[in-house]
């Protein structure tokens, strides 16, 4: 973090914008927590971050917006226009400039930086459509039911039965100028192609919107994962022959949640990873193997135990 600008808390009609009978409408759909609650929201400045903030306080909640500025494109004017809704909304953004660290996939760094700053309980705005498309992305990597369900509904994605048109929809209604991200059109990205061709296609196919089938189609995993993690939760991920004499799809779901607690990383490993954990669990296979990220699994005397491999370190 670089530097900080707080946009003041002058009131235009924000009261006015928050009763619209737009708003009033989509906020039963959303999933805020209780009144006079905070809430940290991140706010790109998009109509979907928007919609988030304008939806945080219509539901009466004590709104802290903030903006991350990677400094990828210059002379761009989000600021400006945030500091305008913000003026208009009555509430404060905070925008805080990164530096986005070096490496490949410059779109996975931009939105780990963004994470850093607004911590693992601000709000995003994500939407149905992005929970489509993510449905999409984790078919094409072969996902099992936790990365097919996607994101989870609550107080950190309380747009997730909103529409992105219904977002946008909303800051048109509310005449709110929102700031449009090149980047979101930019066909390099695998995303925007799923977005732009991929599910367009689908519907054509289909002759409907495809979105609400893969929404369900996500909730349905969601379930099938919930009772996976349930029934794991007697299975001791370290003893070897325990794991491999519980159905493979439970034996994964310990694996994922001794990964979470051992490593501290969110993402578990993949499932070329997650089947040598298994190949060293079984007495017969490998007495060690390497995992992912510089973790590698180790069995003794059936026992196992994730280490860190110095010579493979991140």
């Amino acid at each position: 973090m670089s530097a900080e600008h707080i946009a003041g808390f002058a009131s235009v009609d924000g009261g006015e914008l928050l009763d619209h009978d737009l708003v009033q409408a989509l906020l039963p759909r959303c999933t805020f927590p209780a009144p006079g609650n905070a809430l940290r929201c991140g706010w790109s400045g998009g109509p979907d971050s928007t919609a988030l903030v304008v939806m945080a306080l219509a539901a009466g909640l004590e709104v802290d917006a903030v903006h991350v500025e990677h400094g990828l494109r210059p002379g761009n004017d989000d600021r400006a226009r945030l500091d305008e809704m913000s003026d208009r909304l009555g509430c404060q953004v905070h925008t805080v400039i990164v530096q986005v660290g070096v490496g490949s996939n410059l779109e996975a760094r931009a939105r780990n930086a963004r994470l850093g700053v607004l911590g693992p309980n601000a709000a995003t705005g994500h939407t149905a459509d992005d929970r489509a498309e993510g449905v999409v992305l984790a078919m094409l990597r072969g996902a099992g039911p936790w990365g097919l369900a996607g994101m989870i509904r609550g107080v950190g994605k309380p747009l997730l039965d909103l529409r992105r048109a219904e977002t946008v929809e909303l800051c048109a209604a509310l005449g709110l100028r929102t700031v449009d991200d090149p980047t979101n059109a930019a066909p390099k990205h695998l995303r925007n192609r799923v977005r732009r061709e991929v599910l367009p296609l689908l519907g054509e196919l289909n002759e409907r919107d495809p979105v609400p089938q893969l929404v369900r189609l996500a909730d349905h995993q969601r379930e099938l994962a919930n009772l996976l993690d349930e029934q794991s939760a007697g299975v001791d991920p370290t003893d070897g022959g325990g794991l491999i004499a519980v159905e493979r799809p439970v034996a994964v779901a310990a694996i994922r949640r001794w990964w979470r607690i051992e490593t501290g990383e969110i993402h578990p490993p993949d499932h070329r990873a997650l089947a040598r954990i298994l190949e060293v669990a079984d007495p017969r296979g490998p007495a060690r193997a390497d995992v992912a990220n510089g973790w590698r699994v180790a069995r003794t005397a059936g026992r196992l135990r994730l280490e860190r491999d110095p010579g493979r370190l991140p």
